[in-house]
């Protein structure tokens, strides 16, 4: 299909950008998105599930590709591309379940065009990434021509397909604080029915090991509600367990605990908690080294 008429608008900073979408927002009334690598808006707009009447590029500001080291964190600016996040050595070095998350999207292709903060701005619960940001307590800085705002990974995905952004906010970076200490191992776990397709269901899980037990976990699940979850009952259980295969099942089989797994053609709710039992296990054990 075709997209609906919009008009384009192609900025070349920061503020730019947040004054084309304050100007189409509030002066005219109109409804306004921000594109980067048009992943996932495309499609939509090519189906006529999102016709917005003013497009925003972001492409030419190359002040939202920045990846830098901010002390106890790595700030990842949100048009940074999959492949440039995939490859980045300071993501590598303190954010290694991003980099195992984002080898998963799509394919090479996607990853060279798609972007980290628009996989997170479109909140698709079966998107990789939201869980893992969820998983590592990520804060989401946004912009708009009222001043700046930053906010929780827990609080930044609100619904299916749904936000905290409000139309005139723009989400710059990502903030995410790296993994402290020795002992950590991730693991992304993720089932999905044909190479390329969205996670069936997901799991995101950081693993701190000290001693032969588990002294901190962190487990945030792909496509099991309308918005990505934090298995908090799975982390309460884990912690404190030693390390082994049984304690790791039996984690599990609280991962479907306050969630709400959508029906469709590729499962029901009741296939979905089951495969969330089973892909936790496998990711803590993993992460773990169990």
């Amino acid at each position: 299909m075709i997209p609906a008429t919009f008009d384009y608008v192609r900025p070349a900073t920061i503020d730019e950008a947040v004054a084309a979408l304050a100007d189409a927002g509030e002066d005219a009334g109109q409804d306004v998105k921000a594109i980067a690598g048009g992943q996932s808006l495309m499609p939509l707009l090519r189906l006529r599930l999102a016709y917005p009447e003013v497009l925003v590029d972001l492409d030419r500001i190359e002040a939202l590709r920045e990846i830098r080291d901010d002390g106890d964190a790595i700030v990842i600016g949100a048009t940074a591309t999959h492949h440039q996040v995939l490859h980045d050595p300071l993501v590598g070095e303190h954010l290694p379940l991003i980099a195992r998350a984002t080898a998963t999207v799509a394919d090479p292709a996607v990853r060279h065009r798609g972007t980290f903060g628009g996989s997170l701005a479109h909140a698709d619960p079966a998107g990789d990434l939201p869980a893992v940001a969820l998983a590592l307590d990520a804060v989401l800085h946004v912009r708009s021509a009222r001043g700046e705002r930053e906010i929780p990974a827990a609080e930044f995905f609100v619904d299916w397909m749904t936000s905290a952004l409000e139309p005139d906010e723009l989400l710059v970076a990502v903030r995410v604080p790296k993994l402290a200490g020795p002992g950590w191992g991730v693991h992304y776990e993720k089932f999905h029915r044909t190479a390329q397709a969205w996670a069936v269901v997901g799991v995101a899980c950081a693993v701190r090991r000290v001693n032969g037990a588990v002294e901190d976990a962190r487990v945030a699940l792909t496509n099991m509600g309308p918005a990505p979850v934090r298995a908090s009952a799975v982390e309460r259980f884990a912690e404190g367990r030693t390390i082994s295969r049984d304690a790791f099942r039996a984690a599990g089989e609280h991962a479907a605990a306050g969630t709400d797994p959508p029906a469709d053609l590729h499962g029901s709710s009741q296939y979905r908690a089951h495969l969330a039992k089973v892909l936790t296990a496998r990711a803590l054990t993993a992460a773990a080294g169990g």
